[in-house]
Formats: structure tokens, sequence, C-alpha cells
């Protein structure tokens, strides 16, 4: 059961009305009750980051029929194809307060900070949340990065870390209700000390919600060194179609943080309508294949198939 007193989505409940700032946490129970707010559609959207292999710069320019997308091995038709650099964003700004980033707060304030008032533009929305033993929303979802800035001032370390509680709850009880690119911004040196979400369900939750993570590892900022909490980054970043970042000073964090503004405006959109219809909630792999020399690819690995709303109750969807 999740604590009261954390986190809501009552917001988006209410729809028009005035965003909500400041909410408890739903209790588990009254979570499974709300059904998401969207719609089920046929067809599978994935963004695609196109980098040189040598440089790391975003290869622009390449036509469609050199991408191929296959789900669980099957080659799928693309339906649709643009070259998106200004799409709206829709982020959540995650920062880890815990006891272990203590000496590495200011860093992730100055540089969350400078990433907000950069990127943030009229048509974009972030929400800003913090975990240490547990998670809190500090600001929903708004498109003024002075409100968000005022709560950054405000943040203090102490107490244990839940990076994967806040991984599962910010995207089942936020994200989940948001249509556009969904992306969760993560400032973490990826300790976990006492979530109760293993880091497979965190995982879940965040394909569900069809979100990519961009994590930015403080470890390299201090005298620590948690291998173990990098490796997890690496994985759930990479499963998302994100990217992990591990700076060694404050200038580089400003500028991971800058790399992640501009790869959030330089993707490729791929579409296709899957030949396996039906909609069971297992998940689907994707994989992308180009027909382009000296590129890498980054894209989420796969998503979960809708289940019809009588049946996401009882299936835990």
């Amino acid at each position: 059961m999740l604590n009261e007193g954390r986190f809501s989505v009552t917001a988006i409940l209410l729809l028009l009305a005035a965003v909500l700032a400041f909410q408890p946490l739903l209790a588990q129970d009254q979570a499974e009750d709300l059904e998401p707010f969207r719609v089920d559609v046929d067809a599978v959207n994935v963004l695609v980051t196109v980098t040189d292999e040598d440089t790391g710069r975003f290869v622009k320019n390449i036509p469609r029929s050199f991408f191929r997308i296959y789900e669980d091995g099957e080659e799928q038709e693309i339906t649709n194809f643009v070259q998106q650099t200004n799409m709206p964003l829709t982020i959540a700004l995650c920062i880890d307060t815990s006891s272990s980033v203590k000496m590495k707060l200011d860093f992730e304030k100055e540089a969350a900070l400078d990433f907000l008032y950069s990127i943030l533009k009229p048509r974009d929305k972030a929400l800003l949340a913090e975990f240490d033993t547990g998670v809190t929303l500090l600001q929903d979802f708004t498109s003024n990065p002075n409100d968000l800035a005022e709560k950054i001032y405000g943040l203090q370390a102490g107490g244990g870390t839940s990076l994967y509680d806040c991984l599962h709850l910010v995207s089942e009880q936020k994200l989940l209700y948001e249509e556009g690119r969904r992306t969760m911004v993560v400032l973490t040196d990826g300790s976990d000390l006492s979530s109760r979400h293993t880091p497979e369900e965190a995982l879940s939750s965040v394909l569900k919600a069809e979100a990519a993570i961009y994590a930015i590892s403080t470890t390299n900022l201090g005298t620590d060194q948690d291998w173990q909490g990098d490796n997890t980054l690496k994985n759930i970043t990479e499963l998302t179609g994100g990217r992990v970042f591990f700076p060694y000073s404050n200038r580089d964090l400003i500028k991971a943080l800058k790399d992640v503004e501009n790869e959030l405006r330089n993707q490729y959109s791929i579409t296709y309508i899957p030949t396996n219809m039906e909609k069971d909630g297992t998940y689907r792999e994707i994989k992308i294949e180009l027909d382009w020399d000296d590129t890498k690819l980054r894209h989420r690995k796969g998503y979960y198939a809708s289940l019809p709303s009588d049946l996401r109750r009882r299936f835990g969807f």
C-alpha cells in the first residue's frame, strides 16, 4: 500500500479545473479504482534517437525507407514517419534528496534550475518530485519554470532513498494520465535503500506509461561510488529509450542536462499498426533497424498491449 499524505492524481481527474499543486499520495486501493484518462488506439508510436557512432552528434534527414521496425521479431509496416525537432514535452523532474546526496544537492539544484529555464517552452510542462525515504510531489505540471524554481530552492537532504518507488509512482499516478512526449529526468546516485517496489516493478510502470528515463548520476561528484546503482540506471534508461549520464563536475552536470534537452528536440517518430491486434496486456518487444552506416539508435524496447477497460482492474493494469 502506498503511504498516505504523499502524492495524488486528483488534479488529473478534475480535467479542466485548476491544477492543484499539493495533494496527498493515493492509497493503493484508491489508485486502483481510477482509470487512466487515455484512449486505446491501434497504432504504436516509437521515438528514435539516431547519433553518429564516432562523434555522438544527431544524424538528421534520414529518409523513411532506411528504417525497419519489428514487433516480437515480425516486421511491421511503417504508417507514419516524422522527424520531430520541436515537439511538446511532458517532463517529470525527479530529484534525489536522500542523505547519500547531501554533499551534492547544491549541484543538483543548480543543474535542475538551468535545465528547466532552458528547456520549458509555452507548449511544454513539467512537474517536480523529490524522493528520500518516501516520494513527494512538490509541484504539479506547469509551464512556468518559476513555479518549479521556488520548490527547488527549498530542497533539503535527509533520510533514505526510494528511487524505485519514485519511478513507479510518478509513472503510474502522473505520467500515465498525460498525452504527448512523456519523459522522466532523474538526478540521483542510483542507490536505493527504502523502496517497496523492485527495479522490475518500477520499469514495468514506466513502460506502461510509455515514458523515457534520462538519468543523471551524481556518483562521480563525490568520493563514493555505487556501481550497482549505476548499473541499474544504465539498464532502466536503455530499456525505456533514454540515456544515463555520469558527470564529474558541476559543469558536466549542466552539460548533461543540456544534452537531454537537445536529444528530446531531435528525434524521429515512427508509427505502425501491429499485426498482432490482441489487447491482452502482454509485453511486446520492439526492435528498429537502420540501413545507415556508422550510427547508433536509441528507442524504447517494448510496450504493453492495452487491456480492454473492463479487464484492467482485474489484472492490475
